[in-house]
């Protein structure tokens, strides 16, 4: 491979554990090589330099949980209305460079058949972010707190049954939701483990005792808290009391601004240390889209002034991505910049054992965000060391960069 040095200068960034101001970041093909003050760094001929005036860097932002954007939807990966590399050049346009396509429950043939599709899409280069693999929200839940999920498409734990889906994935599940509360989750947890998926809680009515024992075996993760569990109780505690409180579990954050009130979100985030707190977007196939009719699934749901819900008005996901979340974040939760920021890039990374991505650093990935400063647009987004996005055509990838679109 060329050697391909770029050099990119920009007001400041968010690495995200320190801010650095008038910052330079120096990528060797697709790694970092140096992350400091601009001075810092010489300019010789063979340097391509980009500058980014009146802007800031992130890291390349990461969603461990979205159903689907621009039309294409996880869950039924084998709809030819729809494209996986839409959803990646979508979400390319919004500051992400990672995501993890998050499948909800189906007839178990159903869902057997799409993670096979869905898994050989995870070898597919892509032309906007990277896919990192599937995350399992089902079918082991509570029937009691399936949202917007089909309540017969959802079955009790059944560890042959996990087995072929596991099989099925082909190495790329990296994530299950369960409910703890229901027969052989410790065995669930266990054998999730023993396949390196993580083992993360939700759709469920656990009580205390449930919850304590799931953490105790591994999970350490819950699905996006508050939603899909039963309501903070003075005295009865459940999954959702724990995981706000247990310092072993990350928790999820929805950050549409609808899904929880803006001073739940602060409650989070005065309980939990600021490195559990992981936000994610929830979104589905219609990210990116205009209102109309679309799906999760099998489940319908119609979005009206961006807002995304079942026939019966239940929220369904939602059209919100990173961009946006993480300033509601800050917003709701007063949280400073660089911890906010770490809630879309860093945690997300570690949460799923990225030790690769989510922090600029010397040797991870060359996965980084630019951002307008007064109006947070997205500017340019770089994709292991290759420009996977840039607003107002200001940069030009070079015309031999390696690039199998699908």
């Amino acid at each position: 491979m060329k050697r391909q040095r770029r050099l990119y200068l920009t007001d400041y960034c968010l690495t995200p554990v320190k801010k650095i101001e008038r910052c330079g970041i120096l990528c060797e093909n697709e790694k970092i090589l140096a992350v400091g003050g601009a001075s810092a760094f010489s300019r010789d001929a063979e340097l391509e330099i980009f500058e980014l005036e009146n802007a800031y860097a992130t890291p390349g932002f990461i969603d461990t949980h979205i159903h689907g954007a621009g039309g294409f939807d996880s869950s039924t990966a084998d709809d030819q209305g729809s494209s996986i590399n839409a959803m990646s050049r979508t979400l390319a346009e919004h500051g992400l460079t990672s995501f993890l396509c998050t499948v909800v429950s189906a007839p178990v043939d159903r869902m057997l058949y799409n993670l096979s599709i869905l898994s050989d899409m995870m070898k597919w280069e892509l032309e906007g972010a990277d896919q990192i693999g599937i995350s399992l929200e089902g079918p082991f839940l509570n029937r009691e707190k399936c949202g917007s999920q089909i309540q017969n498409d959802i079955r009790d734990i059944d560890l042959g049954l996990a087995r072929e889906l596991i099989a099925a994935g082909k190495g790329f599940i990296k994530k299950m939701t369960f409910a703890p509360e229901l027969h052989d989750s410790i065995r669930l947890i266990e054998l999730l483990r023993e396949n390196r998926i993580l083992p993360s809680m939700g759709h469920s009515n656990a009580d205390e005792q449930a919850t304590l024992k799931a953490i105790d075996a591994g999970a350490t993760c819950c699905t996006h808290l508050f939603n899909g569990m039963p309501p903070l109780h003075q005295r009865d505690i459940t999954l959702t009391a724990v995981a706000l409180t247990d310092e072993r579990v990350a928790i999820e954050l929805i950050l549409d601004g609808m899904h929880l009130h803006p001073r739940i979100i602060d409650l989070a985030c005065r309980c939990k240390l600021s490195d559990k707190v992981i936000g994610i977007s929830d979104s589905t196939q219609a990210a990116g889209l205009k209102d109309g009719k679309y799906h999760i699934g099998n489940s319908e749901i119609y979005v009206k002034d961006g807002i995304s819900r079942t026939n019966t008005g239940l929220l369904a996901g939602t059209t919100t991505l990173l961009d946006t979340g993480w300033h509601s974040l800050m917003t709701f939760s007063d949280m400073e910049e660089t911890k906010a920021a770490a809630c879309v890039t860093l945690n997300p990374a570690n949460s799923l054992r990225l030790n690769d991505r989510g922090l600029l650093q010397p040797g991870k990935r060359a996965d980084l965000a630019f951002f307008e400063k007064l109006t947070n647009r997205p500017l340019l987004t770089v994709r292991r060391g290759k420009i996977v996005y840039d607003a107002d055509n200001r940069f030009k990838e070079s015309e031999n960069s390696e690039q199998q679109p699908q």
